[in-house]
């Protein structure tokens, strides 16, 4: 696989991953982009390409900086070439569903819940 295809996977993988974060769907996304659900799939899926004008587009209405679609490309490039699977931590139903309901909450609610995780964890994470 060469490093364009990879590219393209990840910036997809990225682009589901958040859409699902924010419990929105491929038809809900579109509409907003102004194209068909169809697009979004491809895009999802690396059948095509985003260019940097629909990158910025998404990045807007899915409330990240377009670096966002981009980060962990250099770990995700590694694994790849070394055969690895990575952690799809996210892919999982469960943590998709805490951080929705994460956050729908209030910013002062989600802190106190921040706080509260960090002391069950039983001391401070990064971040």
């Amino acid at each position: 696989m060469n490093m364009c295809d990879e590219i393209d996977i990840h910036l997809g993988r990225r682009l589901r991953r958040r859409r699902r974060l924010l419990g929105l769907t491929q038809q809900e996304l579109a509409e907003a982009c102004g194209v068909r659900f169809q697009q979004i799939q491809k895009y999802e899926c690396a059948a095509n390409r985003m260019s940097a004008a629909r990158l910025y587009q998404l990045a807007q209405v899915l409330e990240v900086p377009v670096s966002y679609f981009y980060e962990g490309l250099n770990e995700a490039a590694r694994e790849s070439r070394s055969g690895g699977e990575g952690g799809e931590m996210f892919a999982q139903k469960e943590t998709r569903d805490l951080i929705q309901a994460y956050y729908q909450l209030g910013e002062r609610p989600r802190r106190r819940l921040l706080d509260l995780a960090k002391s069950l964890h039983g001391g401070e994470m990064e971040g």
